[in-house]
């Protein structure tokens, strides 16, 4: 059971089980409390750009709402939330969330991973180590292996497993009361869920792009936090370029500060922004290199296609689940290509994004 990846994150504030009093024991630390009042390094801050709680978290004022709803209930009726399902892309805020439901109850999160769950006996030493009131995040849940799956249906019913014990015809179950716990789930691909899973789950919240406007205060909160000037309208650049995810602006925003550091004074404005993304190759509409290459093989060497997408693949050089699963998605999303039957299709956007005019009956011109 080595390999299950697991870590403990003590969230609760002040009024919660850690208290406002950072942590002075050595052996505390190397258990991976964290203590939001802890003095920070660089490293320190770049995690902390995660909000904490409901109030700090910028956009999906739906899923906000709704989960706002599902743990001031709980708390009020002063028992465990519903387990928790959060589907959506990569990037968008799930595993931030999970934290924020720990810190809003002010309890412990304990995360693993679905992959990382290949037996019964990783999932039953989780399960059995969790304290009442605690938060179980597995995130890309569907990935599970079925006989850990299927371990997790009593346990989220009824907080109660069956260990078996020994092989053959002398094998027997053993019942474990489990503590009452909050399981949330994120999954990128809720439709590879089981739906005996799925139905377990008294909460499901879909994820969704974000805005330009929401992306610019992503960008400005976090540009405060790390300590760094940005002009408003180089925000918004940054924000427009970030292809509606809020890992992706973060990660632009420390590229940038990287250049503006470099190159100039320290402080960003619209010009250090352009500056710094040529050189991190990701053009005005946030497409990176490996976007432009798949528009590039599909208009000038397959003359807009229909391609498949293992042809694609080969001709920029990368695995086809890399093409379907990194490029495509943004790229169907933005109407540079469209999927039919027969393959991808380049759409008028993506022949006029390439500087070329589109052939006569091009989807889309």
């Amino acid at each position: 059971m080595a390999n299950v990846e697991k870590t403990e994150f003590n969230l609760a504030g002040p009024s919660g089980p850690t208290g406002g009093t950072p942590p002075t024991d050595p052996a505390t630390a190397r258990r991976g409390t964290i203590n939001p009042h802890a003095l920070n390094t660089e490293t320190d801050i770049e995690t902390t750009l995660r909000p904490r709680s409901l109030a700090e978290f910028i956009g999906q004022p739906k899923v906000r709402d709704q989960l706002n709803l599902v743990l001031t209930g709980a708390k009020n009726r002063n028992v465990t939330p519903d387990h928790v399902l959060l589907s959506g892309p990569p990037g968008l805020g799930k595993t931030t969330m999970a934290m924020i439901i720990a810190y809003e109850m002010g309890t412990s999160l304990r995360m693993t991973s679905g992959p990382a769950l290949e037996r019964t006996g990783d999932l039953a030493a989780m399960l059995s180590n969790l304290m009442e009131g605690d938060v179980l995040f597995i995130d890309e849940i569907h990935r599970m292996a079925r006989p850990a799956e299927e371990m997790l249906y009593m346990a989220m019913e009824d907080f109660r497993i069956d260990v078996i014990v020994g092989k053959g015809p002398g094998a027997t179950s053993i019942p474990l009361e489990l503590a009452p716990f909050t399981l949330v789930g994120a999954t990128t691909r809720s439709g590879m869920l089981t739906g005996p899973l799925r139905d377990r789950f008294g909460f499901t919240a879909q994820m969704e792009f974000y805005d330009t406007p929401d992306l610019t205060q992503v960008v400005s909160r976090a540009a405060k936090i790390i300590g760094v000037g940005i002009d408003p309208d180089a925000a918004v650049e940054i924000a427009s370029r970030s292809r509606g995810t809020p890992r992706i602006a973060n990660r632009l925003l420390r590229r940038v500060r990287d250049y503006a550091d470099v190159h100039g004074t320290g402080h960003i404005d619209l010009q250090a922004v352009r500056a710094a993304l040529i050189v991190f190759d990701v053009d005005a509409m946030g497409l990176d290199r490996l976007d432009r290459a798949v528009l590039t093989a599909l208009i000038k060497g397959h003359g807009g296609g229909p391609v498949g997408v293992s042809t694609l693949a080969i001709a920029v050089g990368e695995e086809a689940s890399t093409v379907e699963e990194v490029c495509e998605p943004y790229l169907v999303r933005a109407g540079m290509i469209t999927r039919t039957g027969r393959g991808r299709v380049a759409t008028a956007a993506a022949w006029r994004h390439l500087g070329l005019e589109p052939p006569e009956g091009t989807i889309g011109s």
